[in-house]
């Protein structure tokens, strides 16, 4: 580093941090970046002293040792230290263990915070430094502390019933529940046939429209209660109609007001962008990350452009109001202003630390389609989308004109309605016009021509019946977007956990995606059981959500760190020790029968679980260890990927070059590609993504999908998680006989063990 005598250093996160914050405050500050925690609880143990008021022992995370030492020669020679890492719990905890470590060289350390990167909040930070918030530093602890003792106390009973490696995260496995719950459901659902009605009617005026069946008699139809409930009683109806007169029995004229949605926060830019674009929680988040640490826009150097994305505030500063609703009347007229700036509740619970996500600047010159050629992607999507909500919400609201039509038959009645927009306020932000916001439901998105001469008392000329058979939905399987708004409706997780949730049931193997759609695995399933049925009272919802009201106490100073995880820890602990009395009988509870015989000892073999599935293994196991593959028929798996030669859903298939993606439609289309990994390529500056390839000599490999412009490649599976010594974008996934499965870095090759890596940070 360079020398920084007589000048203020600045410690954040991340370099990309570091380079924005360094162009606003140029030479009298030094900034240095820590590359996220430098500590941590240990891989290898548990690392808390239970005995001793839940002591945590944190040990220097490996490959940090030098950054640390870096930053004391720099706190050594600086006048005083400003930390300034993320204005969250997590940050403040970074925060603390940064200033433990350098204190010796430099005691006169600060705590800076700030919710946007931009010159007027740093300058204001500055100038409001504090002491580090060991309340809030308590309660990421109590959280951090929490999650290692759940999941190095748990995940060992499901290494000794199904099999070593996996893990027992306290959220994780709350989350994993509501998907197995909800696939239970659909799977003892039972469709109910009903049949609807429509009537294609022609006005005096020769104007024609559509109305659907909806009453009979004094009974509405719900095909729940009161239903046509076959063919051949709807033909009955059909008969009765095609002999009565239809009457117009109603006009009804009404304004409507569709208020704009509110500004983002985490758990909607989080639902909005995955319905939208398809995207992974994890990836929105890192994207959205990368907008609020940075982004080098040419002359004008590294720009934070929107504000911190971790908040479950919708609250907006003044500031911000005046300048979206000056720009709001430059660039789209005095009408869409509203009289007052929309104000927003927050959801009851929140912590409302932080601002709503929203752009740093609202200028013209920031508009996203103006910077475009600066962004990924990526980048564009989630910052226009942000732009986007965020002016619309202090524009007018949309006002339309809702027509109801209701026309009676005998006993029969039918209704159709339609909307004409006659001021689009908010609407006028998205483009085209027919674009919607998340906030537009189905039923308010409809809109269709009626007819315009039509009065009550008009006869209608009847052109056609068209009887539909329909049949009741089950409950729809969740998607990433439909949990993340459960969860956060529920009050499971944070804002700042939400995708490492969803990552983590991905990475278990927990989980797996079918056209969009969360579906449990096997394994999945059989772990939610397990759990579930030992641990009741530790992995539902009530209590999850519970703790997260305990933890959010500790800082708003209302409960004490040791309180808060002694109240947790005790009737935790009972349970604990009573399901690892029985583990050899919740483990033999678990294994199947089979009509399989061993063929070296001749007893029955049985069906277990091991690392690659299920299998048979002979029932004497450990006189006899005989096992076989488990002959079991492979599904066709759909994913959420669309053909991009006709857009219908493409599906794994296995060919004589490995595993490949095809389109479902063949041989109509014959499109195929790559087996994507989801995992991005990380290469600076490549757009691709690391897919799965075969050799000429049959050998699985994985390389980029923008070879040959970009030739990353590797022989083992990659994972999309950062080394925590190098900062090196993935690791990838090795096994040898001696090591078993571990993680290993490509670029510094350092190893790190599967157990030990996954459950950390597990929620």
């Amino acid at each position: 580093m360079a020398d920084a005598r007589g000048r203020k250093l600045v410690i954040v996160e991340s370099p990309a941090k570091a380079k924005t914050i360094h162009k606003i405050l140029g030479k009298a500050y030094q900034v240095a970046a820590s590359v996220g925690h430098i500590i941590d609880l240990p891989k290898s143990r548990l690392g808390v002293d239970i005995e001793k008021g839940f002591r945590p022992h944190y040990t220097v995370i490996r490959g940090k040792t030098k950054v640390i030492k870096d930053l004391r020669k720099a706190a050594e020679q600086a006048d005083q230290v400003l930390l300034a890492t993320d204005p969250d719990r997590e940050g403040e905890a970074i925060a603390y263990h940064i200033a433990d470590s350098i204190k010796k060289a430099n005691p006169n350390i600060l705590r800076i915070e700030f919710n946007e990167i931009t010159r007027p909040a740093v300058l204001k930070a500055l100038e409001n430094p504090r002491e580090i918030d060991m309340h809030r530093v308590n309660a990421q602890q109590a959280r951090r502390v929490m999650d290692r003792i759940v999941g190095y106390m748990v995940s060992p009973v499901l290494w000794k019933t199904v099999y070593r490696g996996l893990s027992a995260g306290r959220v994780q496995s709350v989350a994993l529940r509501l998907i197995c719950e909800r696939e239970a459901e659909i799977e003892a659902f039972v469709p109910t046939e009903y049949w609807t009605i429509d009537a294609r009617l022609e006005t005096p005026a020769n104007e024609t429209f559509t109305a659907r069946l909806y009453k009979i008699g004094d009974q509405k139809l719900d095909p729940d209660r009161f239903r046509i409930a076959s063919e051949q009683e709807a033909r009955q109806h059909k008969e009765r109609l095609e002999k009565a007169s239809f009457r117009v029995v109603e006009v009804k004229k009404e304004e409507v007001t569709r208020r704009p949605p509110p500004p983002f926060i985490t758990s909607t830019l989080q639902q909005d962008a995955s319905r939208r674009f398809r995207m992974s929680t994890a990836r929105i988040m890192i994207v959205a990350q990368q907008l609020y640490e940075g982004i080098d826009l040419g002359t004008q150097g590294n720009v934070g452009l929107i504000t911190y994305m971790r908040t479950d505030s919708t609250r907006i500063s003044q500031e911000a109001l005046d300048k979206v609703r000056q720009y709001i009347a430059e660039s789209y007229g005095g009408s869409y202003v509203p009289t007052k700036p929309h104000v927003y509740r927050t959801k009851k619970g929140a912590q409302d630390a932080h601002e709503a996500i929203r752009p740093t600047y609202i200028q013209p010159e920031f508009e996203p389609t103006r910077i475009r050629s600066f962004l990924t992607e990526e980048q564009f999507k989630i910052y226009d989308l942000i732009w986007k909500r965020f002016v619309a919400s202090q524009m007018k609201p949309a006002i339309a004109e809702k027509t109801t039509i209701e026309v009676q038959a005998g006993e029969y009645y039918f209704r159709a309605s339609g909307e004409v927009i006659k001021f689009r306020g908010f609407l006028q932000v998205y483009q085209p016009n027919t674009e919607m916001p998340e906030a537009a439901s189905e039923e308010e998105a409809e809109s269709g021509k009626m007819p315009q001469t039509i009065q009550t008392g008009d006869l209608l000329k009847l052109l056609d019946l068209i009887l539909n058979q329909r049949f009741t939905k089950p409950p729809a399987r969740y998607t990433e977007s439909t949990l993340v708004k459960t969860l956060d409706k529920l009050g499971i997780g944070r804002p700042s956990t939400y995708a490492q949730i969803i990552s983590t049931l991905f990475q278990r193997k927990y989980v797996e995606k079918q056209d969009r759609a969360l579906v449990p695995t096997e394994l999945g399933r059989t772990v939610n059981d397990l759990l579930i049925r030992h641990f009741p009272n530790i992995f539902n919802v009530k209590f999850t959500a519970e703790m997260e009201n305990e933890l959010d106490k500790i800082e708003n100073r209302k409960a004490t760190y040791r309180e808060t995880l002694d109240g947790f820890y005790q009737p935790f602990k009972q349970t604990l020790d009573q399901v690892v009395a029985r583990i050899e009988e919740i483990r033999n509870g678990l294994q199947e029968n089979s009509t399989e015989v061993c063929d070296k000892c001749g007893r029955p073999m049985v069906i277990r679980w091991g690392r690659n599935g299920r299998f048979l293994a002979c029932s004497g196991y450990p006189e006899c260890k005989n096992t076989r593959p488990l002959e079991e028929p492979e599904p066709a798996r759909v994913t959420d990927e669309l053909c991009e030669k006709c857009g219908s859903p493409l599906v794994v298939k296995q060919g004589r070059y490995g595993v490949f993606l095809a389109c479902s439609r063949f041989p109509e289309c014959k499109f195929t590609k790559p087996l994507s990994t989801g995992v991005l390529c990380p290469m600076e500056g490549c757009t691709g993504t690391m897919v799965q390839r075969q050799s000429r000599r049959g050998k699985i490999f994985y390389s980029c999908s923008e070879y040959p412009k970009c030739k990353f490649a590797l022989w083992n599976p990659p994972v999309d998680r950062e080394c925590p010594d190098c900062g090196f974008p993935l690791l990838e996934k090795r096994t040898t006989r001696r090591e078993g499965e571990f993680l290993q870095c490509p670029d510094c090759k350092h190893k790190f063990k599967m157990e030990a890596f996954e459950p950390q940070n597990v929620e």
